[in-house]
């Protein structure tokens, strides 16, 4: 590649799977981070980053391997489109959310590149009022995070997530159960 950086890969299997079988939908998350990552990196739009993710990492390509060399087979496009583009889309919006729910000394543009995209597709994901319960998106991209990462990393995009998730969902944690 022309000095682009590379999307990451997620190195940790166990926390992606569900029994012996890996879940498509957390796959979709792992996706949508590194094109993200890609997006960012490279200045691609979301749309040129998803068409190639569709074409080259996305299905059976004879020849590569699974999540190790980037290919995320089973995958689910339309959560993977969904989220790279409210991500895209809403990114001023939730960039603002991301801000003021880092600590202070702790600026979104001083964040690591991954970690940035992580907290971006899980803000997106918190975003769609039909989307999963937060608590579950929170656990899903504390899953991903840990494939990405082995320090506190994950601790604080946990932290982000949930105070995100308070903001754009307060009824999911208000005490009083919902009817």
């Amino acid at each position: 590649m022309s000095g682009d950086k590379a999307p990451p890969q997620s190195s940790n299997k166990t926390s992606l799977r569900s029994g012996n079988k890996i879940r498509p939908r957390t796959l979709s998350r792992v996706a949508a981070v590194q094109a993200l990552f890609q997006s960012e990196q490279s200045s691609q739009s979301a749309e040129t980053v998803i068409d190639q993710f569709v074409r080259h990492r996305f299905g059976d390509v004879p020849g590569h391997g699974g999540l190790e060399e980037g290919h995320v087979t089973e995958a689910q496009v339309p959560l993977f489109a969904r989220i790279v583009r409210t991500a895209t889309l809403q990114q001023d919006t939730l960039d603002a959310m991301l801000v003021s729910a880092l600590p202070e000394t702790w600026p979104l543009e001083r964040i690591d590149p991954v970690l940035r995209a992580l907290m971006r597709a899980g803000a997106s994901e918190l975003w769609m009022a039909d989307g999963p319960p937060a608590k579950v998106v929170i656990n899903e991209y504390l899953d991903v995070a840990h494939g990405f990462f082995s320090g506190d990393e994950a601790r604080l995009a946990n932290g982000v997530l949930d105070r995100v998730a308070h903001l754009l969902r307060p009824a999911e944690f208000s005490a009083e159960p919902q009817s």
